[in-house]
């Protein structure tokens, strides 16, 4: 018995709005607002298949992480656009990249990164595929 494929993740934001702007901005995601199934309105960003719900601190919906905090995540995406495109976009957007390109090992083998923060300071890591 095993699980197939990872459906969406949750980040806990101090400030959905600037959540969304950045991920949009920056990374090329889309702003989805959808219902949850107790009828109220959430708010997510997508990417292909891919969703990261948006929950505000202190105002998760239950059920819940044990520890629901702002800037605790690590996140990798992959990418087919060069590093070096990457580093001029995050330039024009005035992101700092805080480490890379740097080698690593991703979930299927070898890939470059660049890493960046978002507004609450979760760890971004954008790769390409060696």
């Amino acid at each position: 018995m095993s699980v197939i494929v990872l459906d969406h993740l949750v980040l806990t934001v101090a400030d959905i709005e600037a959540t969304v702007a950045f991920y949009g901005d920056v990374l090329g995601m889309l702003r989805e607002e959808f219902h949850g199934a107790d009828g109220a309105p959430r708010v997510a960003v997508s990417f292909g298949s891919q969703k990261i719900n948006l929950h505000a601190e202190g105002d998760a919906i239950e059920p819940r992480a044990v520890r629901p905090v702002p800037g605790s995540a690590d996140l990798c995406f992959l990418s087919d656009v060069p590093l070096e495109t990457w580093q001029e976009h995050f330039d024009a957007q005035g992101v700092p990249v805080i480490d890379g390109p740097v080698a690593r090992t991703g979930a299927t083998g070898p890939i470059t990164s660049l890493y960046i923060r978002d507004p609450d300071g979760n760890l971004i890591e954008v790769s390409v595929r060696d």
